[in-house]
């Protein structure tokens, strides 16, 4: 049988063991405090071996976090009020220094991010922030990352998430973008008209150059009548038939026009 003074020691040494033996995941890293004083390299990934309670161990960890930062109320530079929300992505780099620069390098990245969301939107009009929006996701991202440096934390991307403007803001969005449809309407039916007559003029051009055209012009369009099983029939007539007749008839009428006493004259007889 243990006497119970030996239990109590193999209890004690199973507890000193417990507290100096950590073990370090593949992506932690343990900052160590020897007597409150900061050891220059953190502990790498694996099984690691401290002096307690001379050293204290703070495990941080390197993965990427995604934080959600709330909706912000933004003024923009054309005095919209919206509410913007977004995302930031950033992970620790340098762990000595998120913990020694900082207290809660969560809470802190969490607060610069919303302040820097809002003086930023608000530097921009309503326009070019739905418009430009990786423009100003870029530039989110690096002003939070030189303020957040040093903490020894790196951001890597801001995503603004959602807008939410004022219903009457949504409604003068809708009228603008339907007149802005109509106006692109109108001016692909005036180029369409435009070119449409360019056509028809050079169309009008050749046949003048060649005239023999037109009639081909002619019995393609009788064709295509013939098709769509028409009871009308229509026969081109050359105009080299009724020529002379034309002719005669403007001599009659010049001669009408120089002696207009003759031919009265004719019609009273």
């Amino acid at each position: 049988m243990i006497p119970e003074s030996m239990f109590v020691v193999i209890i004690l040494i199973v507890f000193y063991l417990t507290n100096c033996i950590k073990i370090l995941k593949e992506y932690e890293r343990g900052v160590i405090f020897r007597l409150g004083r900061l050891r220059p390299e953190p502990l790498g990934p694996g099984l690691k071996v401290i002096i307690w309670p001379i050293d204290r161990l703070v495990r941080i960890s390197l993965r990427i976090v995604a934080q959600d930062i709330p909706p912000q109320d933004v003024i923009t530079k054309d005095n919209v009020s919206i509410k913007v929300n977004a995302v930031l992505y950033f992970r620790v780099i340098d762990p000595n220094r998120a913990v020694v620069q900082v207290e809660d390098f969560l809470y802190a990245t969490s607060q610069i991010a919303q302040t820097t969301l809002r003086s930023i939107l608000g530097q921009v009009e309503l326009d070019e922030l739905l418009a430009h929006r990786e423009k100003l996701n870029l530039q989110l991202q690096e002003t939070i990352d030189a303020q957040t440096d040093p903490w020894g934390i790196k951001v890597t991307a801001v995503e603004t998430k959602q807008v939410d403007l004022p219903d009457e803001m949504r409604r003068a969005i809708a009228r603008q973008a339907e007149a802005e449809r109509i106006r692109r309407a109108k001016v692909i039916g005036a180029q369409a008209e435009f070119q449409s007559a360019q056509r028809l003029i050079d169309a009008a051009e050749m046949m003048e150059r060649h005239p023999i055209s037109l009639q081909l012009r002619y019995l393609q369009t009788l064709a295509e009548i013939a098709t769509e099983k028409n009871s009308t029939t229509l026969f081109p007539i050359p105009i080299d038939l009724i020529q002379p007749f034309i002719e005669k008839f403007a001599g009659v009428k010049k001669v009408a026009d120089a002696n207009p006493g003759k031919v009265t004259e004719a019609n009273g007889e």
